[in-house]
């Protein structure tokens, strides 16, 4: 929802750099495990060890390099790929479920046994949003509805992450909370599209 909203306008504003990554030799596929690597770890040793603050801001300025991958994908002489297109979802999947895999540890540490809840449904959940997509998709059925999809699920949980980690300590439970219905709503959605289909 929020992605396609703002994706003519951050494109416009990214190409730039995009093309320079490029022109120094860089390639999207890099960038994109780059990317994932970067936020996964980040997420799994700072959540878990409740440096909250410090994951997000590490987390999201690895989580920024997907939005130059498919700019330069589109850039490049080669153009999307394939390949370029399933390592990109493959990650995407692997980086976000590391977020609340750090967060889960953490609360698992330190007993705070509703937000361990909260983010395993918001694992499984955000799990179950693309699997449908790419299921539907398979079936010929485009599916690409919901008021949850990545985008949103990352700012919520991050927005969570940083204002816990500057000790708001209801901030992380909220987050979880808003995405665990919103995931769940998307769910239904996507689901509805394919029952009609």
């Amino acid at each position: 929802m929020i992605q396609n909203r703002f994706r003519a306008p951050v494109t416009a504003l990214i190409s730039p750099m995009a093309r320079w990554l490029l022109r120094i030799g860089l390639t999207p596929n890099v960038l994109t495990v780059f990317g994932a690597l970067g936020s996964s770890l980040c997420a799994l040793y700072f959540f878990s060890q409740g440096k909250f603050f410090l994951g997000t801001v590490l987390v999201t300025f690895f989580v920024l390099s997907d939005l130059l991958d498919g700019t330069m994908a589109r850039q490049s002489e080669a153009g999307p790929t394939k390949l370029g297109a399933l390592i990109d979802s493959t990650l995407d999947r692997v980086s976000d479920a590391a977020i609340f895999i750090g967060i889960l540890l953490f609360a698992y540490n330190e007993s705070l046994n509703l937000v361990a809840y909260l983010a395993l449904i918001a694992l499984v959940t955000g799990t179950l949003i693309p699997y449908i997509r790419a299921k539907a998709e398979s079936l010929g059925i485009e599916c690409s509805v919901g008021i949850a999809e990545r985008t949103e699920r990352l700012i919520l949980v991050l927005v969570g992450t940083g204002f816990y980690g500057l000790g708001v300590n209801w901030a992380l439970s909220l987050s979880l909370s808003a995405i665990c219905m919103a995931s769940a709503i998307t769910v239904v959605q996507r689901m509805l599209v394919v029952a009609r289909a």
